[in-house]
């Protein structure tokens, strides 16, 4: 694996793959690290959040659907 850190002088990217990696597939990301420490920032979403938004059917629905994942989810960690 690479990892590189740069900080770019202008919008072109000039990129040199190695001899081993020719003919796999690879994965190129590319994000500003200041976006990255934003989006930890913000806050996780609970079902507080959605309270008054879904009808009362709706959240009956979710809530029996996510204890069902949840059991599933437990019995496979087993």
């Amino acid at each position: 694996m690479i990892k590189k850190v740069i900080t770019p002088q202008n919008n072109s990217l000039y990129l040199l793959i190695p001899n081993n990696y020719i003919g796999k597939e690879i994965e190129v990301l590319l994000y500003a690290k200041d976006e990255l420490e934003e989006e930890k920032m913000k806050p996780k979403k609970t079902m507080a959040d959605f309270s008054g938004i879904l009808s009362d059917s709706d959240y009956q629905s979710l809530k029996s659907h996510t204890e069902q994942a949840r059991k599933e989810w437990k019995a496979y960690l087993k």
